[in-house]
């Protein structure tokens, strides 16, 4: 099985992809096959999901047997029986329920802890500092002056995103 979470993290209105979809696609199963067209590199989440699903489709998944809107509430592994065992919490019930596996990836969401550069005066800057991670709806930012500092994904997403208020 594979079990994914949905929390909110880092994740925000209007977010499409933290990632262009030619670092992220399948070797052996292009976005491109999938669609029969080229599409954009930031496709939104339907998109994505959709593409997950045409992948899991091909490969032979039970989709029955992946969960979303569950959290990993702890994974132990048993040298005897040489499995591991998951315990995970459906978020939408609050029923715990545990299930055993030959492998376990652990993806830890190294983009959810923001890394928050300190610049001199930053202390007394009299607005609104965030970091992308706590960003949820552009809308908030209607009318205002922005200042963007970064160069990464989420920080150029975001000031398309303010841009359109």
């Amino acid at each position: 099985a594979v079990v994914s979470t949905q929390s909110t993290g880092s994740q925000y209105r209007g977010l499409f992809s933290n990632s262009p979809k030619e670092c992220i696609e399948f070797p052996e199963y292009s976005f491109e096959a999938h669609f029969g067209k080229p599409i954009p590199s930031f496709p939104p989440r339907p998109v994505l999901f959709d593409y997950l699903q045409g992948w899991w489709r091909l490969r032979g998944v039970d989709e029955s047997r992946i969960l979303t809107c569950h959290t990993v509430r702890g994974v132990t592994y048993s040298e005897e029986t040489k499995k591991f065992t998951v315990d995970v919490c459906d978020l939408k019930t609050g029923l715990d329920k545990v299930e055993l596996f030959d492998y376990c990836i652990i993806a830890v969401g190294h983009f959810s802890t923001p890394n928050a550069p300190d610049f001199p005066g930053l202390p007394s800057f009299p607005g609104r500092i965030i970091h992308s991670h706590d960003f949820r709806n552009a809308a908030e930012f209607a009318g205002l002056r922005i200042l963007s500092i970064g160069n990464s994904y989420s920080g150029e997403d975001m000031a398309l995103q303010t841009l359109k208020f």
